[in-house]
């Protein structure tokens, strides 16, 4: 095993839990998938990738209020995320990183 710093200053966990025979409501019926591809979409564009990366997460236990969308380190929570959501989530990241982590 090898223990190295983290190769990145956020990530965007998005959850694209789906439940399948349920009748509980989950993130990937309510587009899950969507905005995590949109978001990698968004972080490429904008140049930082390198800083930030989007992954998709399993359950996060708040299926009733998804999608849901937790940013790490930062322990910021966004929940009933919409695509018009994600500019000001992302606005928000690129706000809290420093100067040289944007290229542009």
């Amino acid at each position: 095993m090898q223990q190295r710093p983290m190769p990145f200053k956020k990530i965007l966990f998005v959850c694209t839990n789906e439940r399948i025979d349920s009748d509980r409501a989950c993130c990937a019926h309510r587009g899950g998938g969507r905005l995590r591809d949109l978001l990698k979409e968004m972080v490429k564009a904008r140049g930082l990738k390198n800083a930030v990366r989007v992954s998709a997460s399993g359950c996060q236990d708040r299926c009733e209020q998804g999608p849901n969308i937790m940013l790490f380190p930062d322990n910021i929570w966004y929940s009933g995320v919409e695509e018009k959501d994600l500019e000001v989530i992302l606005d928000a990241v690129v706000q809290s990183l420093g100067q040289g982590d944007v290229t542009v």
